[in-house]
């Protein structure tokens, strides 16, 4: 039996093709949460205000408010439940089980409405060519318990290294989170200086948002599971501007490579979960995608960079 301390436990196997129906239901089910969060957050730069964030069981919306009371919304991977809990005491879930999107979306508006809790969310997804609204989406219905857990499970490694890589530098850097419009776990590290405006263009997304999401030059990693155009699980790495000679930099390790179509570097969360040290390797990729972006966009890392103090 293997140890749940090895890697292959903290890493499992998580091929795309094997759970690519419930990859996209869980999708769409994060949506009709995040649009919850969306309607009941403060602004925050970047849209980070709507990002959802790891637990030890699965993923938090974290506190939103309501008036004076505070309530949350929790996707439990290890008990596969949903939970909506009030700072007044009050909570009530539902099982995360196969089911419709609008069904989902059905049950957890009957849930907040039953809360006392009145919100109302805009059902058309984010970033998804041909979205159906929520309350008509029978298509997408399928959950797989074990899958949903290695996601999380793959999740929870990447946040924790993510983590250990943002906290060598002292400019200005988004939290780790998770965006439940693109599906991804990012990190991202800001240079300070302004960018063009972005063209925009992104499916059921207004351009205003993505422009003032991108206002600022970055350097950005993340880690995505994969959909239609990337049929694999992958760490990503990208800079907004593109500058001259990025994608022709030498990165680490030997597996990454640029890919010319979207953009970024990839590396195949493949090649991280079976190396002799997925945290070492997956730390190079992050380093050195970095560099590469600091160095071709001549960023002054002397003010943004530190060596991490010793815990």
């Amino acid at each position: 039996m293997t140890s749940p301390n090895t890697s292959s436990a903290a890493w499992p196997e998580l091929p795309y093709a094997v759970w690519a129906d419930t990859c996209s239901t869980l999708h769409l089910w994060m949506q009709v949460v995040g649009k919850v969060r969306l309607a009941r957050s403060a602004w925050v730069n970047h849209s980070w205000q709507v990002a959802f964030y790891l637990s030890a069981r699965g993923l938090t919306t974290s506190p939103m408010a309501d008036g004076q009371r505070v309530f949350q919304i929790d996707f439990d991977f290890v008990d596969h439940h949903l939970a909506v809990t009030t700072s007044s005491g009050r909570s009530a879930g539902l099982p995360l089980v196969p089911m419709s999107v609008a069904d989902f979306y059905q049950q957890l508006m009957g849930l907040l409405a039953g809360l006392g809790l009145d919100v109302s969310i805009r059902t058309t997804p984010n970033e998804v060519v041909d979205a159906i609204p929520f309350e008509q989406d029978q298509v997408h219905a399928a959950y797989d318990p074990t899958y949903a857990n290695r996601y999380w499970r793959v999740l929870l490694q990447a946040d924790r290294v993510f983590k250990q890589f943002r906290s060598g530098f002292t400019g200005k850097c988004s939290p780790v989170h998770l965006f439940w419009g693109s599906n991804d776990l990012a990190v991202t590290r800001f240079s300070g200086r302004s960018a063009p405006p972005h063209p925009g263009g992104i499916p059921n997304l207004p351009d205003r948002i993505t422009r003032e999401a991108y206002s600022h030059e970055v350097s950005s990693a993340g880690f995505w599971p994969g959909d239609a155009r990337l049929d694999y699980a992958a760490f990503y790495s990208y800079a907004y501007p593109v500058p001259d000679g990025f994608g022709d930099q030498t990165v680490a390790p030997p597996a990454a490579f640029f890919h010319p179509e979207l953009g970024e570097f990839l590396l195949p969360y493949d090649a991280v979960r079976t190396a002799p040290d997925p945290d070492a390797t997956l730390l190079a990729f992050l380093h050195s995608t970095y560099e590469a972006a600091a160095r071709t966009a001549d960023w002054d890392r002397a003010e943004l960079e530190r060596e991490p103090p010793a815990a």
